[in-house]
Parts: C-alpha cells; structure tokens; sequence
C-alpha cells in the first residue's frame, strides 16, 4: 500500500507538522508584528516557492498565528511524506488507487481538539483572516476543506473553495462549477431545503489533497474523505457537527458550521486567483455561519494564490492524468504540470513511443483525465519534463507544425481562466514527438558522463 513512511499523526495533524518543520530548520518565524491586510502575504511572497514555510506569531490586532507555505514548495511536501520529489505524483497517484480500489471510510470519534472551544457568539472578525492581493475584496478563507453531503443520498463529498467574509457572520462562496458541491445545492433546491455544511480550517495535506481531487478521480458515489485516510495512512477522525449532520474533522484548527440557502446571494469578489488575475466581483451564494469551534491555542492556515496552489492542486491533477493514461496510452512515463501553466492549465506528457499515433492519443486522454486543461504537450522520454528548455527545445526541433497540431473548440474548461468564458474555450495539444519510428535524424547529441568528485578540481 502507498502510504508515507511517517507517522499518520504527523501527516493528518497541521500542529505537528508545524512542529516537525521547525524542527527540521524548515519554518520561518516572524516575531514582528505584522498586518493582515496587505502586509502578511506581502512577506510570505518573498519566501514563495522556497523550502521553508513561515509562521507569523504576531498578527495585528489577533490573538492568534497564520500559517504559509506548507504547499508552496514540492521538497517540503517531499519531506513531510518522506518522498522523493519526482515520486510525489506517481505516490498521490498510487493511494488514490487505492482507496478506489478498496474504500476506507473516515471514523466518527466522540470529541477532538477542535472542540476545545466553541464560541458563545459568532464573530469571523475576531479570526486572523488575511487579505492578500491589494484589490481582494477582502479576508479571505483561501485553503480551508468544506465537508458537505448529497441531499439525497447521504454521500459525503470534500472541496476547497473560496470564501469571502461579508460581516461577523456571513460569507460569500465562489462554488467551481462542475464540482459536486454545485451539484449538492442544486438538490437542495429542489428540495427546497437549505444546504449544510463545515469549513474546515488548518487540517492535514491528505484532506486538502482529497478537497483538490478532480472529479475525474472520485465519482459522486464514493465518499472522498477516504482519499485522506489513504494518504496519511490510518482513518480520517471526524466529529458530529452541533447544528447539522455534518461532520467537522476532529483535529482541524478551527471549524465553522454553516448554510446555505439556496437562492439567496451576496456579492463576491474580486480576489486575486490561481491565474494571477482577479476572479472578478459578482453574485454569488450567501453563507450563513451558525458555530465556530476551534482548539485552545489555534493556528490560522492561509495560502497565496501562486505556487501553493500548482502544487496542491497540480500534485492532484498530475496524479489522476498520470493514471489514467497509463492505463489507456502505452508507453506513457511521467506527468508534470507546469508552473507556468498555474498548475491547472499545461500538462507535459513524457512518453516511450510504441507505436505510431500514440502521441496524439495521450493528448486526448490527458484532456479527458483533467477537465481544466486547456493545453498538452506530448514529449519523449529523453526529454526532461521538468525543464522548461529541454521541453521548448523539444517543440523546435521535433513538433511537425503542419500535423502535430491538435485543436479542440468550444469544449468544457475552467472558468477562472478568461480565455473560457462561461467555461467554454479553445484546448490545444502539441506532439513534440519524433516520427515513428524513429530515424537518424532525431537522435540526440550526447556526451560521456564523468564523476568529477574523482577528478582534483580547484575551486569545484
């Protein structure tokens, strides 16, 4: 089974991680006071993609610390999950299988720290909430996991959205369209009954890597929760909500029960999103928070619209691509989604050709496997995917621009990129593929490989 080599407690609780990292010498600690609004993600910017989070200890006018950083850099979710970096999606990948293959479900437990304390009345203001970007809306809950279930069915489903704090005890929601969150309000209205849920704040990456699992990979049937059990290697702990049926994760920081519903809206918006543009303002759904819950000494878990979420996300992503065509492309090796493709929109596919037409055939998988794709590039296996040179050189020197071409019009994508508005766009996929089979003319210019620990070398 693929499970990390550390301790389930490590992996499914964010204090014990926090604790490992500083530890390890792997957590930025900022003394100074610092603003919320603008000055916070100012600061954790400048650390953005380095192997280290940060913790800011002193947050203005809050009695509690903001967490950033756990996703924004591979070698440290590398570390946490005592991985390789380059085996990270093969790792995602191979425990979603597994959990599809033989679903855990999560464990109702009595009580958790988040229980510690619930609060007499509900104020968001009095929670560390960041603002970001210097046109957001305003605080925003950005990396928090909402557990919702299917009015009808009782299925329990995970997802991470984003969700504006309106006043003390109203949020605005920006719910991705053809996620099973949308879905479940829609049964709700016509049920005409409002929709419950929890918004989770400051959990374990296996939950957030289950809230980041495309639908693709866990069909409205299967309880998603399990994917996090999977990951961290023994049951996801969950307790009973106080105001609703819905669970809250037992170890979570905080956790809010709310509703909504349905119909009733609020604006939302703008706040400055994966593409790095600003999702702009409109009427979204209204949410009402009934209870806040929290540990005796919370953290707040916030993360910026940038490399956090390639990683997060794109870990997801490059794991249920990479499985899929494995299984439907022969050949196919690895999977990257590319920083600059905001870890959503550019797969690079590496592959051992078998035969000829396969490359095309991968593209039109990897479109299938990830619906927020909007472009596919289908290299050799002698070409570094992570490179962005060796992948460019590969494009110049081997795509055929007469037949290598693949376009597909007016197909489902993600609307948070403007090129799909209302969702709908162009996609396009490159076969940067030599031809089949291969000739003289493609083969790659080498030289011998020397140890140089084994030469006398000054100043090496």
């Amino acid at each position: 089974m693929a499970r990390s080599k550390n301790s389930p407690a490590l992996i499914a609780d964010l204090g014990a991680i926090i604790e490992e990292l500083d530890k390890k010498g792997r957590l930025v600690r900022v003394r100074s006071e610092v603003d919320p609004r603008f000055d916070l993600a100012g600061i954790a910017a400048k650390y953005e993609g380095s192997p280290k989070a940060v913790l800011f200890e002193n947050v203005k006018g809050y009695d509690h610390p903001v967490f950033m950083g756990l996703y924004w850099s591979r070698e440290l979710l590398g570390h946490i999950f005592s991985r390789d970096v380059d085996d990270l999606p093969q790792y995602i990948s191979d425990c979603i299988g597994n959990w599809q293959a033989n679903p855990a479900d999560p464990v109702v437990v009595k009580s958790g720290p988040v229980l510690d304390v619930t609060e007499r009345t509900v104020n968001l203001k009095k929670l560390p909430v960041p603002t970001h970007a210097l046109k957001d809306a305003g605080p925003y809950f950005d990396a928090a996991v909402v557990i919702a279930k299917d009015p009808e069915t009782g299925v329990r489903n995970a997802s991470i959205q984003r969700f504006q704090v309106v006043n003390k005890n109203t949020l605005a929601i920006n719910i991705d369209a053809g996620r099973h969150l949308e879905l479940y309000l829609e049964k709700a209205a016509k049920l005409g009954q409002s929709l419950p849920l929890t918004l989770n704040v400051g959990v374990g990456p296996g939950l957030h890597f289950a809230g980041a699992a495309p639908a693709e990979a866990a069909p409205a049937d299967r309880d998603e929760l399990g994917i996090a059990s999977e990951i961290h290697g023994a049951p996801l702990e969950l307790v009973r909500g106080v105001k609703s049926d819905v669970e809250m994760v037992a170890n979570a920081m905080y956790a809010l029960e709310c509703e909504i519903t349905p119909g009733e809206t609020i604006n939302e918006g703008p706040f400055a999103e994966v593409t790095g543009y600003y999702a702009r303002k409109d009427k979204r759904p209204k949410v009402r928070v009934l209870k806040v819950h929290r540990r005796k000494k919370p953290i707040f878990h916030s993360i910026l619209s940038g490399a956090e979420v390639y990683n997060s996300v794109g870990l997801l992503g490059e794991a249920n691509v990479l499985s899929l065509l494995r299984k439907q492309v022969p050949g196919v090796r690895d999977v990257y989604f590319t920083h600059g493709g905001c870890g959503f929109y550019h797969a690079v596919v590496q592959i051992k050709q078998v035969r000829a037409g396969w490359g095309k055939q991968a593209i039109m998988a990897a479109f299938a496997a990830f619906a927020p794709l909007k472009m596919v590039t289908v290299v050799d296996d002698d070409v570094d995917i992570h490179d962005p040179s060796d992948v460019e050189w590969a494009m110049i020197t081997r795509l055929d621009a007469a037949t290598g071409i693949l376009k597909v019009e007016d197909v489902f994508g993600h609307g948070l990129n403007p090129t799909f508005p209302d969702y709908l766009g162009t996609k396009v996929g490159f076969d940067a593929t030599r031809p089949f089979p291969f000739t003289s003319d493609f083969e790659r210019a080498t030289v011998k490989a020397i140890d140089l620990s084994k030469l006398d070398i000054v100043n090496r």
